[in-house]
């Protein structure tokens, strides 16, 4: 019948594409499909989560489809979704990241709290905090959010990571006092007579054999320099360990993040540093041993 209409193609709505993508992200055995499925369309269609449901049976159009279908290939070859998005949530706080970065862990918020519980909110005079390898700057960042009256410096290897920590720090807390500065570890304060009441860092420190098995996520995309802790994981921590006291003030804290099975050998060169006492190791909340405080010895 020459009359006779075309059948349209049918329509992609907000829940037919979500049950399509998760179906599709669960036969490739990526991590929670639906969370990335929404995660990923509500990036494209500029929503919050919640709204996808909201808008359940709205159509998506041409522009959208090809959009989050090339977010789809992304994720299948199992880039992160923060490197996808450009953004991570740490601290409740949103975070921009890029690929100069390391995404900001859950078990790092661990590393906040301690930081957190040595520095009162009715200090009589503001601290000087140093953070070491700031990365996206969320750990200054979280703590400037808690204690904005401090002092914070920030610290790292590469120029187009602080751009990056600089730019979230100005975003997210753009009253505080932090200042960033280029250069390896404590090098660049060599010459400098300033002292630190916490020093505080998460170093990498996974060993170099180990990153090849870990996660496509892990060692295709983050920043090896950001991972690779040499050959028994310690490099980095051992050269911030025997150093930090140094530039900490008598009494000042020095906090690291480690690997959950470093505890013995970190004990071990901090014992031989002679530097610090008070020595504390704290689980994560999936309670695995992973960060170490410590004070200065008084002199």
């Amino acid at each position: 019948m020459q009359n006779q209409l075309k059948q349209k193609p049918p329509e992609w709505t907000i829940l037919k594409i979500l049950e399509w993508t998760t179906s599709y992200f669960k036969s490739y055995h990526i991590d929670s499909p639906r969370a990335t499925a929404e995660i990923l369309l509500a990036h494209v269609l500029k929503l919050k989560r919640i709204d996808l449901y909201l808008q359940f049976d709205k159509p998506l159009d041409k522009s959208e489809l090809s959009f989050f279908k090339s977010l789809i290939k992304r994720r299948r070859n199992r880039e992160p979704v923060a490197y996808i998005t450009g953004h991570k949530e740490f601290w409740s706080i949103d975070l921009a990241v890029t690929k100069n970065s390391l995404i900001p862990r859950p078990e790092t918020e661990s590393l906040v709290e301690t930081a957190l519980s040595l520095m009162p909110e009715d200090l009589p005079d503001s601290a000087r905090i140093l953070e070491l390898g700031t990365g996206s700057g969320a750990i200054s960042i979280a703590l400037a959010s808690e204690r904005s009256g401090n002092t914070f410096f920030a610290s790292d290897y590469s120029v187009d990571t602080l751009i990056l920590a600089r730019e979230n720090a100005v975003r997210n807390v753009p009253g505080a006092s932090i200042y960033f500065f280029s250069g390896d570890w404590l090098a660049p304060l060599k010459n400098n007579q300033l002292k630190f009441d916490i020093i505080i860092s998460n170093p990498p420190y996974i060993k170099s054999a180990v990153i090849p098995g870990l996660e496509p996520e892990i060692w295709k995309y983050e920043p090896a320099k950001a991972l690779d802790g040499g050959k028994n994981g310690l490099v980095a921590l051992k050269q911030i360990l025997v150093s930090a006291h140094n530039y900490l003030k008598e009494g000042g804290s020095l906090l690291l993040e480690t690997g959950h099975d470093q505890k013995d050998d970190l004990e071990g060169i901090i014992e031989e540093c002679n530097a610090y006492e008070h020595i504390v190791f704290i689980k994560d909340y999936s309670g695995f041993d992973r960060i170490v405080s410590m004070k200065k010895k008084k002199d």
